[in-house]
């Protein structure tokens, strides 16, 4: 099947230019691989981000991260607010294979040290998750080291977007989820500069949801129910992880402001944060860089002056909004573990539903 993406169906977000890909790895050296489970109990993968092609543990990567509703159990976000640094990749998957997957990030980074002549005696991987047991037959919790390793292995410039590895089994305003990225690109100076974003999108309720300004849920709602009575209806639950990259130079409080506006973003498109909504975001540059263990007392670090950050919040909204569409519009249509359909948003405006 050919995945499409929203502005396939000549619905453009925002009004900003994006990067080449659209997507988050238009930042120079990022990457994104995946991981797919499915079999007939589970419907579930994982999905990781890669900052860079050499090692994070050894030359750190400048980060923060911002949680927007705290119904979540994401890995090492403490360390990375504290601390303002991203020492490994990033890593989504599903709520019960948190454990499992940091424990093999673990090992994949103990291995790479290894090889720079790095003895770790301490570790932050981050792990973000989605609960996908509405498709999923969570408890199984099918995700582990091989499948992390799969996924090192399999990241690339390009990559699928949909149902596919952390977003294999996750649902968005009641039709499929997934993963989903886009990309922006912002002048600051005589430079440019792009930023990324990706997401797990697994929330919303179909009456809300909102398309490039339109809200056309209850318009869905009614079309779901036309086509089949076991259309699923959703109510607000659930979560999205956010993944910002950018080469954008910022310290960690402004990667943080940044960060924030993601969540203007998930309000586009009908998003308003719901008590079991689990929205949390995590970001990074790649252009200050910390070293392992440096000797040196004093830093210097690149920033970007506070007047101009305005065209940083802007993309990250624009990316955010367009990432969710594009999970939805490329995701496949599916059935959830009580006969519910799950609908593609594709469907619907192949339907010739949306203006």
């Amino acid at each position: 099947m050919e995945r499409k993406r929203i502005r396939d169906f000549g619905i453009v977000p925002g009004r900003l230019e994006t990067g080449k890909r659209n997507k988050i790895t238009d930042v120079p050296g990022v990457k994104v691989g995946h991981c797919t489970v499915k079999t007939e109990e589970n419907h579930t993968g994982v999905t990781v981000i890669l900052p860079g092609e050499d090692n994070a543990f050894a030359k750190k990567y400048t980060a923060a991260a911002y949680v927007h509703n705290g119904f979540g159990k994401s890995a090492g976000l403490v360390q990375v607010e504290e601390l303002g640094t991203l020492e490994t990749p990033i890593a989504l998957t599903n709520t019960l294979n948190v454990g499992k997957v940091w424990d093999a990030m673990v090992d994949i980074v103990v291995e790479q040290c290894e090889q720079d002549g790095l003895e770790p005696m301490s570790i932050n991987p981050v792990v973000g998750e989605c609960n996908d047991s509405r498709i999923n037959q969570i408890q199984k919790r099918a995700v582990g080291a091989d499948e992390v390793r799969q996924a090192f292995v399999s990241a690339s410039e390009e990559f699928e977007e949909g149902d596919v590895g952390a977003g294999t089994g996750t649902i968005c305003y009641g039709m499929k989820g997934g993963i989903g990225s886009a990309s922006r690109v912002i002048q600051i100076g005589e430079k440019t500069y792009t930023i990324g974003v990706l997401v797990q999108s697994n929330f919303g309720a179909t009456e809300d949801f909102v398309l490039n300004g339109e809200p056309v849920g209850e318009t869905i709602l009614d079309w779901k129910q036309e086509k089949d009575d076991m259309a699923a209806s959703e109510e607000d639950k659930g979560s999205i992880m956010s993944i910002l990259a950018t080469d954008l130079p910022l310290t960690s409080r402004q990667l943080r402001r940044v960060l924030r506006r993601t969540g203007v973003g998930i309000a586009r498109t009908g998003g308003y944060t719901g008590h079991g909504s689990g929205e949390v975001m995590i970001g990074f540059t790649t252009a200050n860089r910390i070293p392992s263990g440096a000797d040196e007392e004093l830093l210097l670090l690149q920033a970007i002056p506070e007047h101009v950050i305005n065209r940083a919040f802007l993309a990250a909204a624009e990316a955010e909004q367009e990432a969710i569409l594009n999970s939805m519009t490329a995701a496949e249509q599916t059935r959830g573990r009580a006969g519910e359909r799950y609908y593609s948003l594709s469907e619907y405006l192949e339907d010739g539903q949306s203006s």
